[in-house]
């Protein structure tokens, strides 16, 4: 029984793409995110995102033809395919924010502990004490 079986050569570009789709998370998993670069990207791929859902709602046949295209057999597949992906992206990023955040939480209850920390107040046991008014006591010397 073969390890991987394609059926057409179209099929290959499906496994292609979700291939590279699954690296791309990896990468994003490992990478540390970026400022303002990384916000811009994931909002571009929000609009691409509307914009393909709302295609799809419209033009149901485009995703079965494209499907058709990329080699799975229906459009609803295809779309499954996409949600997974989407989905790994999704718990990845929300690893890394709850990582951060993680981070974030033990520095800043760190900076309070070492901020509210008394000195405790020292009292010596009444013994030790010098009586009030007397200085420091002279040891009385042997008589011979």
């Amino acid at each position: 029984m073969p390890l991987l079986t394609i059926e057409s050569p179209r099929q290959l570009v499906i496994q292609i793409l979700l291939l590279i789709a699954l690296v791309v998370i990896g990468v994003m998993l490992t990478r540390s995110a970026a400022g303002a670069r990384h916000q811009a990207i994931r909002r571009i791929l929000l609009v691409v995102f509307v914009v393909f859902a709302a295609a799809t709602v419209l033009f149901p046949q485009a995703l079965t033809e494209l499907a058709k295209f990329v080699g799975v057999g229906r459009g609803a597949d295809l779309l499954l395919y996409a949600l997974v992906i989407a989905f790994l992206g999704y718990v990845s990023t929300s690893y890394r924010r709850m990582s951060r955040m993680e981070d974030r939480i033990a520095r800043l209850s760190r900076q309070v502990a070492l901020s509210t920390v008394r000195q405790p107040s020292v009292t010596l046991p009444p013994a030790a004490q010098a009586p009030s008014g007397a200085g420091p006591e002279k040891a009385e010397e042997p008589r011979g």
